[in-house]
């Protein structure tokens, strides 16, 4: 399975602005930019015939506002607002905005962002269509519906687990048994003292390690067996 990439438009009158956003979405390994626009007479003609996940919006331009232009949309993409000005925040709210940045835009703040809106992507969208493909886990204090789908790796830190998904990390409080148990064994398995993989994201192995997409993962040598047998199951059933 290929790792989620949101696409995405960049609407802003600003060049000097439009090509620092660009350019962040660009260095994104999750973003794919689509379009870039001066104004937003220009996206709202494209979105008649093409579909986006992400707009990174200006407020203030000419002719067609940022909110006049969510006002004219049949559907509306996810919406992060990239303006000068703070004193927009409160409508900026009131169009379900993913986030709301202040120019200039650091790095580590745009990033802040596409990681809310990678993570409102992955609830709205169960990769293999099967809403019950999901577990609940805590990390940082709150909640987080985890569709399994998306999960590539986990691995066993201390007292804690790191869950690697499409969008986003996750640290958990778990013992390794305790969370193997709330995996589908059909679809993960461990295959090191300290990983357990999702089998539907295994590209190659050798005796060594598991290969999922530009991740190695040690491979424990009395484990490779139960790795083959794993395997075999699922493409035994892909073929029925």
């Amino acid at each position: 399975m290929k790792e989620t990439k949101l696409k995405c438009i960049v609407v802003d009158d600003s060049s000097l602005q439009r090509l620092s956003i660009t350019k962040l979405v660009k260095d994104h390994p999750s973003l794919e930019l689509i379009a870039e626009h001066n104004n937003a007479l220009k996206t709202k003609t494209a979105l008649q015939t093409i579909k986006v996940d992400l707009l990174f919006l200006d407020i203030e331009m000419p002719i067609l506002s940022g909110f006049d232009l969510l006002d004219n949309l049949d559907y509306k993409p996810e919406i992060i607002f990239v303006t000068g000005k703070t004193q927009y925040a409160f409508e900026a709210f009131n169009y379900k905005a993913v986030d709301y940045l202040q120019k200039p835009v650091s790095k580590d703040r745009f990033n802040i962002a596409v990681d809310k809106a990678l993570e409102l992507y992955g609830l709205k969208n169960d990769h293999n269509g099967n809403d019950e493909n999901y577990i609940f886990i805590k990390s940082n204090l709150k909640k987080h519906k985890l569709y399994l789908d998306t999960v590539k790796y986990v691995e066993a830190l201390g007292d804690y687990m790191k869950v690697i998904t499409d969008s986003k990390n996750y640290t958990v409080l778990s013992t390794m048994k305790a969370f193997e148990e709330r995996l589908p064994k059909e679809q993960f398995l461990r295959v090191h003292k300290s990983y357990i993989v999702n089998l539907n994201r295994v590209e190659h192995y050798n005796s060594k390690i598991v290969q999922l997409e530009q991740q190695e993962i040690p491979l424990s040598r009395n484990r490779k067996r139960n790795l083959e047998k794993a395997l075999e199951e699922i493409s035994t059933l892909k073929k029925e």
